[in-house]
């Protein structure tokens, strides 16, 4: 190769990296962060409210966020979920999976299940398990207060649904 193409290949390498487009060539490279698994699902009665838990494997305590809506419908599909309720709660968790790497369920029970155990509560299933987001929907008798927050050491998802 003649100097002066070694000398223009040399300037747009460095352009490259500089703009953080080379960076995978580097020896440095990130490793895949860790996402925490779902591991079960658990019920309980409490006084004054009804509680589902997300049981998660180690790693970083994942955000949650829930939004009431009118139906459910499966992450990526787009399918609607028919689940035992008056009312609908739509619970985000991520960063979080219900599959391991080779795509096998973390989760071992139903993806779908009635809870008569709880006053409010009716039913619980999984209705998305998508790009480290795992949504969870709950079929309600009435509309009333709803908590949800994480827990960790181990990590864990509650959501609290008033009666």
């Amino acid at each position: 190769m003649s100097r002066p193409k070694r000398r223009a290949l040399a300037a747009v390498m460095l352009l490259l990296a500089g703009s953080g487009l080379l960076a995978a060539a580097g020896p440095a490279q990130a490793a895949d962060p860790v996402v925490p698994t779902m591991t079960n699902i658990r019920t309980g009665l409490n006084a004054g409210f009804d509680r589902v838990v997300l049981d998660l494997s180690s790693g970083p305590a994942p955000s949650v966020s829930y939004q009431l809506v009118d139906d459910l419908v499966a992450d990526a599909s787009g399918e609607v979920v028919w689940l035992t309720g008056e009312f609908f709660i739509e619970v985000f968790t991520t960063p979080a999976a219900a599959h391991d790497a080779d795509g096998n369920p973390t989760f071992p029970g139903p993806r779908k299940f009635r809870t008569w155990n709880l006053r409010n509560v009716m039913a619980v299933a999984v209705t998305g398990d998508f790009e480290a987001q795992v949504t969870i929907g709950l079929g309600v008798r009435s509309r009333t207060v709803v908590k949800v927050f994480t827990l960790t050491a181990p990590n864990r998802v509650v959501i609290d649904v008033a009666h």
